[in-house]
């Protein structure tokens, strides 16, 4: 048995480890995607920062559902727009105006303060991380016990039978 089958047999005793380690390495992929996009945009085109964000940010969001849904949470029926697509763009871009003030409010001081290109370049990736950061725990909760919650868990529709009667 090699250490890549042991480490999966691990995860799969402790479903919320795994999902924890699955989820984070999704952020991973697609805060790289939209960090990539984002430096690109402001430092390679010049697009204002907070503009870039917006950008990036919609650019992540699309492999971040379907990976999430699909491989965190093992969810392969088709989606249901209300109550899961929804609730997530929600999320994805509640955080997205958090991190658009963070990384406008830093472009502006970096601006101010002189910073090089490079310097101001990397402040605005920190907005960027920090903000989102903030947001992960309790985004992770929301998907884990709402959103993408195991279909044995989630509450159906009352039925004379579930009523008792």
């Amino acid at each position: 048995m090699n250490a890549h089958h042991r480490l999966d047999s691990r995860l799969e005793r402790h479903p919320l480890v795994r999902k924890v380690a699955a989820c984070m390495t999704v952020s991973f992929l697609t805060t790289s995607i939209s960090l990539s996009t984002l430096a690109t945009l402001t430092a390679g085109f010049g697009v204002k920062a907070w503009f870039a964000n917006v950008i990036a940010t919609a650019v992540g969001t699309f492999p971040s559902y379907r990976l999430n849904r699909r491989w965190v949470w093992r969810h392969t029926d088709a989606s249901d727009p209300w109550r899961e697509v929804l609730p997530f763009w929600i999320m994805s871009f509640t955080g997205l105006a958090l991190s658009t003030l963070a990384v406008a409010i830093t472009d502006h001081w970096a601006a101010s303060h002189g910073l090089a290109s490079t310097t101001r370049t990397i402040a605005v990736l920190a907005a960027n991380v920090g903000s989102f950061g903030l947001l992960w725990v309790a985004q992770f909760v929301m998907l884990d016990r709402v959103l993408f919650r195991s279909r044995a868990g989630r509450a159906g529709p009352p039925t004379i039978r579930g009523a008792g009667l």
